[in-house]
């Protein structure tokens, strides 16, 4: 493997962590020499263990533990009920939760309240930390309870203590956001080796669909419909041709039910079936799928003899991700005897192959000495490749060299990043797959909660729909304060919040709408400076509606120092970002040309004054003008200017030729008839 000495760049692209439709921008990471530079040398006599805490076996266990072990207090046993799981001392916790869920969604405002009094009297009266950290979050949105910063801060601590995950979540993102990296990397370290424990062996981990329910300002109806599951038309013809014997569709139903994709419930029965229906057809990937199944005992009894033989087998395919599987079980001695030459040879194979997951354990044995000489510069080489094809293991390992120094010069702050990264993949990610199943069905309210309690463990996208569906529904939010629903003030006091933090996180829709609140005076004072600020921010983005807004505010001197030559650039920039522009651009062009040419006509006093001579038209400009456009009436008025401009110069060529006939008959002094 060939590394440029002089500079070594990372790019992490997060296509397998953000759905292609995403408006916050990737993650990039970009490594020096200068952070390799304190890296122990291969010779060092280091404790292996000092790069990752003594009781983290690296290679992790095929333990397939389900959610509310990996997440006490999880949801899930409401969502998806399971026969295996025991709710013995938690019989109160989870029917005062079921309550507050089914009121939301019913719109039962008494309901609610009384089910929130019941998880306030639990968390009182016994302590519960399940209990604390609702209520903390309950505190923290202001839902039927007066919003109190500090005191969901206190109960979250609570409640973190008592083991809550979710809980601790809410404090890591509440100090990133403060800039509290000490505490906030050690609380997301313990959560990201929560998650990587979930994580599959010879591939990627789980993945999940985090889906915008918006587009913009409408509805993203295009990923909702493939949302629906079963009853989805795609999903239904897919399973047609599986039944009617091919292969593929075979292979893609057993991936959808294996981990919960398009709108499914995970099922691994059901997986099983299909991906053994499958190999009857020769189909590899599901050889490597059911290697997987059998090593982990996901929904059958955990069989490494079965597991090997399905790998092998997939392998001959040309599966390279199963060689990983394989290095695994020699790695660990599970079905075979223990042998670190061959684990190394298998995962070679692999990186070899392009596979992700080969370059990561190699990084692994290096960074360990396991079978070879230890070697951690080799190692971050190794886990930076990964990390290049979105290995998110891989992202773990750097944010612990970040974290500890060790392989990387120490760096709170990206280890912080890159801990979050892997640590929101963990089991409490199913709330999105709930909240995106409540909007379908229409259950605004309890949508609204889940995207929420998410939007306070920082996920961006659960920040953007919360918000989206507080402005979009109004009281079907079931967006409640101390004394009944929220007054549209309190509503976009709640939306300016969220859209905040999703903005802070590189969402320049959000940036656009935080913009436009501070314009407007939306659920905040006007301030055209800061509104100024968000459009800058979402202009750094390329985002071609911020430039026309800055070329705007340009135009008109608000926020911004009058220029017009400054409001041309913009406005030929979102021009050149978005063809789509070319309307409302055109026009605003020739709103320039009218300013800079006739600055004394009364066409510029005309279109200064609309806003005050109708109000409605400061919000016609933001809507029609600043969103999408609105071609038809965009058209009419810009018809409308050039009808007044026309007759303008036509009155001024009436006067000019009645001045000219009035001297024409007026004789001069010296008596001389005046030329023609």
């Amino acid at each position: 493997m060939k590394v440029a000495s002089s500079r070594l760049t990372l790019f992490l692209i997060l296509l397998s962590f953000l759905p292609h439709s995403l408006n916050a921008r990737p993650f990039v990471l970009v490594l020096s020499q200068e952070d390799l530079k304190e890296a122990p040398s291969a010779d060092s006599d280091a404790d292996p263990a000092e790069s990752s805490p003594p009781d983290w076996d690296e290679f992790g266990d095929s333990d397939s533990k389900p959610d509310h072990e990996l997440d006490p207090g999880s949801w899930r046993p409401i969502f998806e009920p399971d026969s295996s799981f025991s709710n013995d001392g938690m019989a109160e916790y989870y029917a005062a939760v079921e309550k507050m869920l089914a009121a939301a969604a019913g719109g039962e405002v008494r309901a609610l309240e009384e089910a929130v009094a019941q998880i306030e009297a639990l968390a009182a009266e016994t302590g519960d930390p399940q209990a604390q950290s609702v209520l903390g979050f309950l505190f923290g949105l202001g839902q039927t309870r007066e919003r109190s910063k500090a005191r969901s801060f206190l109960y979250h601590c609570f409640a973190a203590e008592g083991g809550n995950l979710q809980s601790k979540m809410a404090l890591a993102y509440t100090y990133s956001r403060q800039e509290m990296y000490d505490k906030a990397v050690k609380l997301y370290a313990e959560l990201a080796e929560v998650a990587v424990n979930s994580f599959l062996i010879s591939k990627d981990s789980p993945v999940i669909e985090p889906i915008r329910i918006h587009n913009g300002a409408e509805e993203n109806k295009e990923d909702l419909r493939k949302s629906r599951g079963e009853e989805d038309e795609d999903f239904q013809i897919l399973e047609y041709q599986a039944q009617k014997g091919n292969a593929l569709a075979m292979y893609k139903i057993g991936l959808f039910y294996y981990f919960g994709l398009r709108g499914l419930r995970r099922d691994h029965a059901k997986a099983l079936a299909w991906f053994s229906k499958a190999v009857e057809r020769g189909e590899p990937r599901s050889m490597q799928l059911l290697g997987e199944i059998f090593a982990r005992g996901a929904g059958v009894e955990r069989n490494y003899t079965k597991a090997l033989e399905w790998l092998t087998l997939a392998s001959q395919q040309q599966v390279y991700s199963a060689y990983n599987g394989i290095g695994y079980l020699y790695v660990k001695g599970y079905g075979v005897e223990k042998n670190y030459t061959k684990a190394k040879e298998y995962f070679e194979k692999a990186a070899d192959n392009d596979e992700a997951g080969g370059h990561y354990n190699l990084g692994v044995m290096y960074l360990k000495g396991i079978g070879v000489k230890r070697d951690v510069k080799l190692a971050c080489k190794f886990f930076i490749i990964a990390a290049n094809a979105g290995q998110p293991k891989a992202f773990y390992q750097l944010a612990k060299m970040f974290h500890t120094g060790v392989g990387l010069k120490k760096n709170l702050p990206m280890a912080t990043a890159l801990y979050k990264l892997v640590a929101e993949r963990g089991p409490w990610s199913s709330l999105s797959r709930w909240a995106l199943e409540s909007y379908l069905k229409g259950d605004i309210g309890k949508a609204f909660l889940l995207y929420s309690r998410m939007a306070e463990m920082g996920y961006e996208i659960a920040q953007s729909n919360a918000a989206w569906i507080v402005d979009k529904y109004g009281e079907r939010s079931m967006c409640m304060g101390e004394s009944g629903f929220c007054t549209d003030l309190e509503r976009h006091q709640r939306a300016h919040s969220l859209w905040w933090q999703a903005s802070e996180q590189g969402n320049e829709h959000a940036a656009l709408l935080i913009g436009d609140a501070y314009y407007y005076g939306r659920g905040t004072e006007r301030d055209y400076d800061r509104a100024a600020e968000a459009y800058m921010h979402a202009k750094s983005q390329s985002n071609a509606q911020a430039m026309f807004n800055l070329g705007y505010m340009h135009e008109h001197g608000q926020g911004l120092p009058f220029d017009l030559h400054l409001a041309k650039r913009y406005y030929d920039q979102a021009l050149e970002i978005d063809p789509a522009a070319k309307l409302p651009v055109t026009l605003a062009l020739t709103s320039l040309w009218i300013r800079k040419n006739h600055a004394d006509s009364f066409l510029v006093e005309l279109i200064d004054s609309l806003p005050k001579v109708y109000p409605k038209v400061e919000e016609w400009v933001g809507s029609m003008i600043r969103e999408e456009g609105n071609a038809t009436i965009l058209t009419l008025f810009a018809c409308l200017i050039t009808v007044l401009y026309l007759r303008e110069r036509q009155r001024r060529h009436a006067m000019a030729a009645a001045g000219d006939v009035a001297a024409a008959h007026q004789p001069n002094q010296h008596g001389v008839p005046v030329p023609r």
